[in-house]
């Protein structure tokens, strides 16, 4: 019986992120395995649990890499005067899941790490995320405070998710026999958001 290849510990983690992104482009992670996975790089299914310590941990590293290809997606419009800015922002997310659909389900089908390295990894991209979103929201409206800024951008941003999750679904209905754009209602929530930000909030 011929002994698995093998690897050293970096380039192993690099072609079970390339497995991975193979089958999730096609595949939703329901359907994936450590066993299928271990089959795809050429190892024993021990290895791989040697390596990430479960199958969990492994899934939690993909949640990384997504994160990252979701942060580099919307880098390119910090140019942007803030309107236009988290329009783009909204609608790089509708795209990003729309382009990456099951890789970016995984973010919600999965727990994120509870402890350890990959927690605060994935904790200091998803804050950095709302960083962006709060800071520009307070361009926008340089009245706002800190603590409304953060909530206003929570709360935005769960709105946006939830659109992007029926629009993926196809759960968000019809108007005259025509299907309700996502892009078109994250425009029009965006819009209603920012007009009520225009006047500064009234000192109590």
């Amino acid at each position: 019986m011929a002994r698995p290849r093998q690897h050293a510990p970096e380039a192993l983690h690099a072609q079970v992120m390339a497995a991975c992104d193979a089958w999730l482009r096609e595949r939703p992670v329901h359907t994936l395995s450590l066993r299928a996975l271990a089959r795809e790089v050429g190892c024993a299914p021990s290895t791989l649990l040697k390596l990430y310590g479960s199958f969990g941990n492994l899934l939690q590293h993909v949640n990384v890499e997504t994160l990252g290809r979701l942060r580099l997606t919307i880098d390119g419009l910090e140019s942007a005067t803030p309107e236009p800015r988290l329009k783009g922002l909204a609608t790089a997310y509708w795209q990003f899941a729309q382009q990456d659909r099951h890789r970016w389900q995984l973010l919600f089908d999965y727990p994120l790490a509870e402890e350890g390295e990959l927690d605060q990894r994935q904790s200091d991209m998803i804050e950095a995320l709302f960083v962006r979103v709060e800071a520009t929201l307070k361009e926008y409206q340089p009245a706002l405070g800190d603590a409304e800024a953060r909530r206003l951008a929570r709360t935005l941003w769960g709105s946006v998710h939830g659109l992007v999750q029926l629009g993926l679904n196809q759960r968000l209905g019809y108007w005259q026999d025509q299907q309700l754009e996502v892009a078109e209602l994250l425009d029009q929530l965006l819009t209603t958001i920012l007009a009520g930000l225009r006047q500064p909030p009234r000192a109590s």
